[in-house]
């Protein structure tokens, strides 16, 4: 008798299309186990083979928070070198790293979390660092590069499957789980959906990640926009994995559904596929779904729909073909060219912004101090991996100039803190256990980190001199002589114990407060004061008190800096922020200004050398008086080559030709409230901006001159093909990034002053021309028409500008392109959509419903203004109507005119989603301004007008 081989089930047979395989598997699954699969840690299933998964693998900048891996330039840093080939390959290294990393590890991940394509619409956002620019063109362009570099040029297997965060308009911490942002039709087309829509469409993209924040009175993990667009970009199935906690908050934070089932439930059927919450227990998130379906809240095809879109993905990772997989079991990890990568895209990340006196390159020769707090310092933040390799700038110029001609001083104040009773606080360090010492006996600090078994602060008549850094507005910290931080246990009790300031929650970070005749220590992570006792130094207990200290300065920073600075024929300041402080996730910036701090050591430079280079390293912009400085620098944490890349810029080894991804404002006073989010209403970004920037969009200055010539500008086909020829005038080979912007010169309605239509970074020898060309679709000069609901290219002439910055512009021309004129609003068929306003006052675009639809109400519960321009009432209309829920007043008026018709909901609805119609008299014919005013808590969901 011969018995047959078991046959190979559908969903192993490579051969087949990857749909008809996931069909075959989804059969295979039970009920149960298709739940299963919706939480972030979907568990293995035996019987058939299938090996557990989890969504999400941190990958920002390099892999992060699984160990040591080659960490790059910060992302607003990798926008700053405008070079989407060289953020591919970045890309590229990362993906392969993750590849290597799995292969020893089963718990680093293959669907990447990245990257963050949020605006950096506002410079005081905590999380400015992860965005890559202000503009959605310049974004998409290098989100599309990264995650074509993340997915890899396979056509059918991918090497990582990358998923773009936040969806949508997500850009402050400050409320960020329960606020509400307005987002008026126009910037939602123009300027948020335009950063996911590029890379989308491209074809990299396995998914996205909805933000914690609302919009429009919605919680992003109940978008329709998920559905309405995003799906519709791609043939592809995409991903929709919940951010941490964010399932939760639906009814914990914002309280928009009573029970988890409901939200759950509501999460899924709007297109979130994959839970993260509760960590490694699904078991909440599985209870939720159960019952969901037990209530007839979900159907098991509503299940299916998203563990279809997650095995889509598994199956382009190839999980379920090994042996066809060409990624499987290979990969790189800290090579060569990975560590030549990170120096090269450090170097393009430097932006020259001001050299006024040809005082950069370094002269040959010349005696240089170091001086500032990220002197010598390599910082990590929250999304990097740990280091494999270190350079600041300080070991930069010491490798590149010699350490002979380097002096440095770090500018930290020096301090002792005294008791009320007379004794010093001490770091004890003589029992410190042997595997924190190096060979020598001296304490190790790579060995030090996380320490909590280390002796705690003791007391004693001698005292430690700590250096202590004001961060900005009196967050501070301390570090001992051997260069470890002050920081809290979970013992509540303060040892200097930390490398480096970190952690979700920060444990190294205090606040001096005056009190009587000393200061309160206040550790920021707890919230409590400081005080001694019988053990040591401990944070106060529930109903303790703090002890008060006396802060004995030894020496302040800038007493360092000057004696540095005399002594020198240049001084370079490095300042900046330490990116898990004043500015981070979880915590926006409350000002521009550097820190009191750093300014006083850069006032110190200044006056004791005129020659004095002031490099910002920093993930954000500043604001501040660059008057008195002849050179500026800026560079995003540049990652692990960052000393090494800044020095060879410094020594004219490389032509710094960064350039500025966001906006620098001259002060705080130009910038709009954080939770502004109409970038066209309140002229936000370089797109509106009517004032004068510090720095402006597309900024870089060059150690050589570029001149542009010959442009050329027509249509053909669809699009706009614009061309010039640039030549280094220079004698030194630099790169050079040319800009194209376009502007409607006749706009029937407010259009961005001008707006990056191409750009192109390219390398040039001395005396060397390039021609440049460009093709540009017509349709990138397209705005979204409220008054018809759709994208429309207005006819007219355009002005296009070609330069070196958005304000730096060489060669301009006129071209009159084909479009649709305005047209009216033809209120009596149409009527008037709330949210679909030309111009608002007060208002708020609130939810409709909980599932779609949009409404308007005043932003305080007062009053708000909305008009309609050019609405068509036709041979004439006797009666308007509304569509109004909760209480109030709506008031009707023409031209600007008096009120003609009220409408007044006196009690109000049974709920904010309870709508009812009102009526009233008007009479009005032909062509008119439509201005509505609400007073009180009454939101406005439709107007209509009738015969």
């Amino acid at each position: 008798m011969t018995v047959d081989p078991p046959s190979t089930p559908p969903f192993r047979d490579s051969r087949l299309p990857f749909a008809k395989r996931v069909d075959d598997l989804l059969s295979r699954l039970t009920l149960d186990e298709k739940i299963s699969f919706l939480h972030q840690f979907a568990p293995a299933v035996q019987r058939l083979g299938i090996a557990a998964f989890r969504t999400g693998q941190e990958a920002l900048h390099g892999v992060a928070w699984m160990g040591p891996a080659t960490v790059f330039p910060q992302a607003v840093g990798l926008g700053a070198t405008w070079n989407p080939e060289l953020v591919r390959r970045v890309g590229e290294a990362v993906s392969k790293e993750a590849r290597a990393m799995r292969a020893r590890d089963e718990r680093v991940g293959l669907n990447v979390w990245a990257p963050t394509v949020n605006l950096l619409r506002h410079p005081l956002w905590g999380r400015n660092e992860e965005g890559y620019s202000e503009d959605p063109r310049l974004t998409s362009a290098i989100a599309t590069a990264y995650t074509r570099g993340l997915r890899g040029d396979h056509p059918v297997y991918w090497r990582t499957a990358p998923v773009l965060k936040h969806w949508l308009a997500h850009n402050n911490e400050t409320d960020r789980a329960t606020c509400s942002v307005s987002v008026r039709p126009r910037v939602l087309h123009e300027y948020d959906l335009l950063a996911f829509k590029g890379a989308v469409q491209a074809g990299a993209v396995a998914g996205v990640m909805p933000a914690y924040n609302l919009v429009n009175g919605r919680p992003n993990h109940l978008s329709p926009y998920l559905r309405e667009h995003l799906r519709t970009w791609t043939d592809e199935e995409l991903l929709v994995c919940s951010d941490a906690g964010a399932p939760s908050n639906l009814v914990d934070a914002e309280h928009y559904f009573a029970t988890h089932e409901e939200a759950t439930a509501a999460a899924l059927l709007a297109g979130v596929d994959s839970f993260t919450d509760h960590g490694t227990d699904s078991s909440p998130i599985v209870g939720r779904l159960k019952n969901a379906y037990a209530q007839g809240l979900l159907t098991e095809a509503d299940i299916d729909a998203a563990v279809r879109r997650q095995l889509s993905v598994r199956f382009r990772l190839g999980e379920f073909d090994p042996h066809e997989d060409p990624h499987a079991g290979t990969g790189a990890f800290d090579t060569p060219a990975h560590r030549a990568l990170a120096q090269e895209a450090a170097e393009q990340a430097v932006v020259l912004l001001k050299n006024d006196e040809g005082l950069l390159p370094l002269a040959a020769g010349a005696r240089i101090a170091v001086v500032g707090l990220l002197a010598d310092e390599c910082k990590l933040d929250w999304y990097s991996g740990s280091l494999l390799h270190r350079s600041t700038p300080l070991e930069g110029l010491y490798e590149r100039f010699g350490a002979d001609r380097v002096e440095f001083a770090e500018g930290v104040d020096r301090v002792r803190l005294r008791t009320a009773a007379g004794a010093f606080l001490h770091v004890p360090v003589s029992d410190a256990p042997d595997e924190v010492r190096g060979a020598e006996g001296a304490l190790d600090p790579a060995l030090l980190s996380g320490r909590t078994d280390l002796p705690p602060l003791a007391v004693d008549p001698v005292g430690t001199e700590f250096a202590l850094v004001d961060w900005g507005e009196g967050v501070l910290t301390l570090r001992a002589p051997d260069g470890r931080y002050l920081s809290v246990a979970e013992d509540g009790r303060v040892r200097a114990a930390a490398d480096q300031p970190g952690g979700w929650v920060v444990q190294e970070t205090f606040r001096l407060a005056p009190h009587g005749t000393g200061h309160l220590l206040t550790h920021l992570g707890t919230g409590r004061p400081l005080r001694v006792a019988a053990d040591g130094v401990r944070v106060a207990g529930d109903g303790e008190t703090g002890d008060v200290f006396e802060v004995i300065t030894v020496e302040r920073g800038e007493e360092a800096v000057t004696r540095a600075a005399q002594r020198a024929d240049v001084v370079v300041v490095v300042a900046g922020n330490d990116p898990h402080i004043n500015g981070r996730e979880t915590e926006d910036r409350t000002t521009l200004q550097l820190p009191a701090h750093q300014q006083r050591l850069l006032h110190a430079a200044c006056a004791a050398n005129p020659h004095t280079v002031l490099v910002l390293t920093s993930s954000y912009p500043y604001a501040l008086d660059v008057t008195r400085l002849p050179a500026v620098l800026w560079t995003a944490h540049g990652g692990q080559a960052a000393g090494t890349a800044l020095a060879r810029v410094l020594a004219g080894d490389v032509s710094p030709a960064g350039r500025l991804p966001q906006t620098w404002y001259a002060s705080d006073a130009d910038l709009p409230d954080l939770l502004d989010y109409d970038v066209i209403g309140s002229r936000q970004t370089y797109l509106y901006f009517e004032g004068a920037p510090l720095f402006p969009f597309g900024h870089g200055l060059s150690y050589t001159s570029f001149s542009y010539d010959g442009l050329t500008a027509g249509v053909e086909e669809g699009s706009l093909l614009v061309s010039c020829a640039v030549t280094n005038t220079g004698d030194r080979a630099a790169d050079e990034v040319v800009q194209v912007y376009g502007r409607a010169a006749e706009p029937s309605v407010v259009r961005p002053r001008r707006q990056l239509l191409a750009g192109r970074r390219l390398t040039l020898a001395p005396g060397e021309t390039a021609t440049v060309a460009f093709e540009v679709p017509l349709s990138e000069l397209e705005f979204w028409d409220v008054a018809q609901g759709g994208p429309r290219l207005e006819g007219g002439p355009y002005d296009l500008l070609v330069g070196a910055s958005s304000e730096d512009i060489r060669l301009r021309t006129t071209v009159r392109l084909d479009g649709t004129a305005p047209a009216r609003r033809p209120v009596v068929r149409r009527g008037l959509a709330a949210a679909d306003f030309d111009e608002q006052s007060g208002a708020a675009i609130v939810d409709r419903t909980k599932t779609a639809g949009d409404a308007v109400t005043p932003e305080h519960g007062t009053t708000a203004e909305l008009v309609y321009r050019a609405c068509d009432f036709g041979t004439g209309v006797s009666e308007v109507t509304a569509q109004v829920a909760g209480e109030g007043v709506l008031e009707v008026s023409l031209d600007g005119g008096p009120v003609q018709a009220a409408l007044t909901l006196d009690a109000p609805t049974a709920g904010v989603y309870a709508y009812t119609a009102l009526g009233a008299r008007l009479v009005a014919d032909g062509v008119h301004d439509v201005r509505l005013r609400l007073r009180g808590p009454l939101r406005l969901a439709h107007v209509g007008f009738s015969g």
